[in-house]
């Protein structure tokens, strides 16, 4: 049986393999999505710094997928006691994917949704 943290190193694994470990690019924030000079409509690759080192990268692509995630926990949550340091979603979630689509000139549909959990007698949490 695969656990949901387990996912990661064997796709890390399989993905090192499959196309070299010197093509793959960790800790890399990416902060600006380039556009091609022959197409408006197109985004050509990325920009984006080390978090870990003094480095600058910018990556030219055929391709570009935002997969940044959703923007839950932008906001404070609602829930208090002991539900208040909960988190089902992760905190890294800012909706920068969101900002970098718009700036690009994407049109911004099937968000994901914000995560509010509901609410039940002697308990809280996802649901459905």
């Amino acid at each position: 049986m695969i656990h949901g943290e387990s996912y990661k190193p064997i796709i890390a694994e399989a993905a090192k393999m499959a196309i070299g470990e010197e093509n793959i690019y960790e800790r890399v924030f990416i902060f600006e999505l380039l556009k091609d000079k022959n197409d408006p409509n197109a985004v050509a690759g990325a920009a984006g710094f080390s978090v870990r080192q003094p480095k600058f990268y910018v990556f030219k692509a055929k391709a570009v997928l935002l997969a940044t995630g959703g923007a839950t926990l932008l906001f404070r949550p609602r829930s208090t006691g002991e539900a208040a340091g909960r988190t089902w979603y992760a905190i890294f979630d800012t909706g920068s994917g969101y900002y970098m689509g718009l700036k690009a000139g994407a049109m911004l549909t099937q968000f994901e949704h914000r995560f509010i959990p509901f609410r039940f007698k002697d308990g809280y949490g996802p649901v459905g």
